[in-house]
């Protein structure tokens, strides 16, 4: 049996690629500290939005995406939390996929019917960081965001 040198070529590039993003993402994990964002799947999916403090500076927040805005719990689009304070937020989405991004922490996640998603952060800086939906939602979501108002 013949193997084609292009593909014999094709097959070992692609094994080396792989080996190179496993490496790369074990390295970011261990080294930098970046966490993969994963599903829950010991969490149920929930409908309400809800913010929970937990411990002292170390709070949940379960997140509703629905269109066009974010249920967190606390009745309006932002929670307030001192600074050095950890955040762990459950996302789910109660009608269509939505993405959530929090750009100055480099949190990107999908908010997908059903599923429960999960990411933490710690905020240690104060200031106000905003929370968009960056997955194309209907016709209001360039309106669809939150804030995280950050105090000392």
């Amino acid at each position: 049996m013949r193997i084609d040198p292009f593909e014999k070529f094709a097959m070992i590039v692609g094994g080396i690629l792989l080996g190179a993003f496993i490496l790369a993402i074990a390295y970011a994990n261990f080294v930098w500290g970046v966490k993969v964002p994963t599903c829950e799947v010991v969490t149920r999916p929930f409908s309400k939005g809800a913010f929970i403090e937990t411990a002292p500076k170390t709070y949940e927040v379960q997140v509703v995406a629905r269109m066009w805005y974010f249920d967190m719990g606390t009745g309006k689009n932002e929670i307030t939390i001192p600074a050095g304070s950890k955040v762990t937020f459950f996302v789910t989405s109660g009608d269509v996929v939505h993405g959530i991004k929090i750009p100055e922490k480099n949190i990107n996640i999908m908010a997908i019917p059903g599923v429960v998603g999960r990411v933490q952060t710690t905020f240690e800086r104060p200031g106000e960081y905003l929370m968009v939906c960056h997955e194309y939602c209907g016709i209001g979501h360039q309106g669809m965001y939150a804030k995280i108002n950050v105090i000392q």
